[in-house]
């Protein structure tokens, strides 16, 4: 019904509109005044109102800026999760101090320069000095950028054969998540989406000795603080994409391709539900919930899809625990192996 009074107040509006826009025309004709030609003071008016678009569009930009910072992301729960930050904030920062330096000048010279009875433009074909300096700056600062992210990029995704990481693949479908961990040898067994049937719904190959004592559960993930993690992705149907918000992850998973991301979690679960800023999220969320009669929301770790892969995209999640060593091999050991399962 709220839908149907919205459209309907819609179109009362567009009729408005094109009534006012009529009786203008009309008003215009009347007064034996062409519509078509501009006048000095059509000219100052349209000035004035570029400049007051500016004060309101920095305005209203600046307000933002301040009243969403308590819906952003808490701290970093990795550990390059505080060098993607890092960039990121590099890459604000430059973006924000070229927008406030650049967006005022261009509305004001709108303003000064208007259309003037009294004045005629000058016509400049080119300067060689404005446009070297306009093209070699930001190609300078972008090319700093693009280093700086290519070698942030490379120390995450660089593999330490000694840090021996735990392996676990992530298989994406329609419209859920499996998660499949390497057993006591590390390896995972060979799969394809061939070998899919009855309980083996990931595809393992059976017949590939390093599949027998790999793990596949499928409602929620374990991972050991500060141990690395070399995340496989595969996906059955479309491409999804696998999003870790809070430990800056996210990595496409692909039909008939295996990608992949290595992270260390850094910050368990139960250490982030004590973090200040996240209890006030939580205390947030839980005030709108209990309005709506809804029952309590407590803070996970979850796994999204950040790709539209279908109609129930929206409901792609998996819930992740991070915990200590002691409690992720207490966890696992509870987990039956793939030759147990099948």
């Amino acid at each position: 019904m709220s839908t149907l009074l919205i459209l309907l107040v819609l179109v009362l509006a567009a009729v408005v509109i094109g009534q006012i826009v009529r009786i203008f025309e009309l008003s215009t004709a009347i007064k034996g005044v062409d519509e078509n030609e501009i006048t000095e003071r059509d000219n100052d008016w349209q000035g004035l109102l570029m400049l007051l678009f500016m004060i309101g569009m920095l305005g209203s930009f600046i307000w933002m800026m301040f009243a969403y910072q308590d819906v952003v992301l808490p701290k970093a729960a990795s550990a390059h999760g505080s060098d993607v930050d890092q960039l990121w904030d590099i890459s604000m920062a430059t973006i924000l101090v070229m927008f406030f330096l650049t967006q005022p000048i261009l509305f004001y010279f709108s303003y000064k320069y208007r259309g003037k009875a009294s004045r005629k433009a000058d016509f400049v074909s080119h300067n060689d000095k404005l446009e070297l300096v306009w093209t070699v700056i930001p190609a300078i600062v972008l090319a700093g950028l693009i280093l700086y992210g290519l070698s942030t990029w490379h120390q995450i995704m660089f593999e330490d054969p000694e840090e021996e990481p735990l392996v676990v693949e992530i298989y994406a479908k329609q419209f859920g998540w499996n998660a499949r961990y390497a057993g006591s040898d590390n390896l995972l067994g060979y799969a394809n989406v061939r070998n899919i049937a009855g309980v083996n719904i990931l595809g393992v190959d059976d017949t590939d000795p390093n599949a027998m004592d790999d793990i596949v559960v499928g409602t929620e993930m374990h991972l050991p603080v500060n141990r690395p993690v070399v995340f496989r992705f595969r996906a059955q149907d479309v491409i999804h994409s696998a999003y870790l918000p809070h430990f800056r992850v996210q990595m496409n998973c692909v039909p008939g391709a295996v990608t992949q991301f290595k992270f260390t979690p850094t910050v368990t679960t139960a250490e982030m539900r004590t973090d200040d800023f996240v209890e006030q999220k939580v205390a947030r969320v839980n005030d709108i919930r209990d309005g709506k009669g809804e029952e309590p929301y407590e803070f996970d770790y979850v796994l999204l899809c950040n790709k539209i892969c279908g109609a129930a995209h929206y409901n792609m999640q998996m819930k992740v625990v991070v915990e200590t060593e002691e409690e992720f091999n207490n966890w696992i050991k509870e987990q039956k192996t793939f030759a147990e399962s099948i």
